[in-house]
């Protein structure tokens, strides 16, 4: 039978795939460009990849979706049998993606809500998931909607980066706080803030920047139920050590994903990245 509500989301929301087919997620894939190639994020080309091209200083760039992949993407869910689409995206202030799905929106064959979520990796993915889970009881438009509103509102993330020359370089970052960063040789930290990557704190040496990072999200995460979603850009041996860390010291975890990030949030972090997403249920 199929579902009343479709959910569909971008390949930046990183959800594990035996998750998206559980959950029946469709996500639409971002472009990478690697000097004169464009290929999807998910299957042109991987993040490790990306990572070795960003450390020998070659090109790389991102691109959003056009309108009309996310218009095909809405007319196969109709098909399908939906008869309403909820479609998740990663921050306006990050992206163009928001922007094309709602132009493609205005010409679906049923109802769609476009929705910013402000978020970016499992901070997104985890907004779809709680969608995708109230969809699945028979939700409405507008609960559904509402529940990744909700998840959203509790979701905070928290990255580590060796250095913010990538993020300066592709304008995810203001020039200044780049080049504080480099001048005084500190480890940065940064957060989701409404949608916009800030620099949150500047740390001296890298161990004492993940120790700090650890904590953030231990506190963020306090004695109530949560997800929690590791992600780094090559680096599993850090990645792995922090699950471990918050396996032990976060009593209301519900879920622990542990990932690599994909080709596009590679390209405007580069290697060495760490990042915590700590999600209310």
């Amino acid at each position: 039978m199929s579902r009343h509500v479709a959910i569909l989301t971008d390949s930046t929301a990183y959800l594990p795939p035996q998750e998206m087919e559980r959950h029946r997620i469709t996500a639409v894939p971002l472009t990478v460009v690697l000097g004169d190639e464009a290929l999807e994020e998910g299957t042109g080309i991987s993040a490790r990849s990306v990572a070795q091209a960003l450390q020998k200083r070659k090109p790389v760039t991102t691109s959003r979706p056009g309108p009309e992949v996310f218009a095909a993407a809405y007319r196969a869910a109709a098909a399908a049998g939906a008869r309403g689409i909820v479609s998740l995206h990663l921050s306006a202030e990050l992206s163009g993606t928001y922007d094309a799905a709602v132009l493609a929106a205005r010409e679906a064959p049923v109802p769609v809500r476009v929705v910013d979520t402000g978020m970016v990796a499992m901070a997104l993915g985890f907004c779809a998931l709680a969608a995708a889970e109230t969809a699945a009881t028979g939700g409405t438009l507008d609960e559904v909607v509402a529940a990744a509103e909700k998840r959203a509102q509790g979701t905070a993330a928290y990255f580590y980066v060796d250095t913010l020359d990538y993020l300066r370089r592709g304008g995810r970052i203001g020039t200044a706080q780049a080049l504080l960063g480099s001048a005084l040789a500190v480890k940065p930290l940064l957060q989701l803030e409404e949608g916009r990557i800030e620099l949150r704190e500047k740390v001296r040496t890298s161990s004492k920047a993940i120790a700090r990072l650890e904590e953030l999200a231990v506190e963020r995460a306090g004695a109530a139920p949560v997800d929690i979603a590791v992600h780094h850009l090559a680096a599993p041996d850090r990645a792995g050590l922090l699950a471990d860390r918050l396996r032990e010291r976060v009593p209301g975890l519900v879920g622990l994903y542990v990932s690599e990030v994909g080709a596009v949030i590679g390209a405007h972090t580069g290697p060495g990245l760490l990042g915590a997403v700590v999600s209310a249920r």
